[in-house]
């Protein structure tokens, strides 16, 4: 291993404190740095940079365990096993896992991934995201107009935590619930944070 593709002390300590998915996370690990990234520690999980740009996460989860690329969206996908995170999800795209099996099987097609993740990046790619409007219910629509610091909080967030906000105040069928969801959220929106930030 070259000095640029060490592993990360901060890494070591979440994946030495893991009571599932240890053996998958270094796996996945070795696979990773071995493919010339950078392991460093990102919310909380292990992410792996390509000059300063994050290219893919390990992410664990109850039911499974799952490597996203950031521009996952981006790749050309040619065995069909990247995953949205979700119906709202845009650019990033998961492959999943049940067992360090399927990483050891799939490790020739993953490197194959990484490596295209890796020349989207070189190439400066980037995802064009369709700036459909933002369907804002009336119950913080008429937040934001009778609070102009609010309004310009909510418009300096970014588009994804922009639409984040305004998918979850738009669930609710009943209008009671949705201004109440509104009044919860403007102290986070005033202090630039998004839907999920902490």
């Amino acid at each position: 291993m070259t000095m640029s593709n060490k592993m990360n002390p901060k890494v070591d300590a979440v994946v030495g404190r893991a009571t599932k998915w240890h053996e998958e996370m270094e796996k996945l690990r070795t696979i990773l740095l071995d493919c010339q990234l950078t392991e460093e520690l990102k919310w909380g999980k292990p992410c792996y940079t390509f000059q300063d740009s994050n290219i893919v996460i390990i992410q664990g989860f109850k039911e499974y365990f799952a490597l996203l690329f950031f521009k996952g969206a981006l790749l050309t996908d040619p065995h069909g096993i990247l995953v949205k995170t979700g119906e709202n999800t845009k650019v990033g795209r998961q492959i999943r896992f049940n067992n360090t099996e399927e990483i050891v099987q799939m490790e020739p097609v993953l490197r194959a991934y990484i490596d295209e993740a890796i020349e989207v990046e070189k190439a400066g790619l980037k995802v064009e995201i369709k700036n459909t409007e933002l369907d804002i219910p009336e119950e913080f629509q008429d937040k934001l107009d009778e609070n102009p610091a609010l309004k310009t909080a909510f418009y300096a967030l970014t588009p994804g935590r922009q639409r984040a906000y305004a998918i979850y105040f738009s669930a609710p069928k009943q209008s009671k619930t949705r201004e109440s969801r509104v009044e919860k959220c403007i102290r986070q929106i005033l202090d630039g944070k998004g839907l999920h930030d902490r």
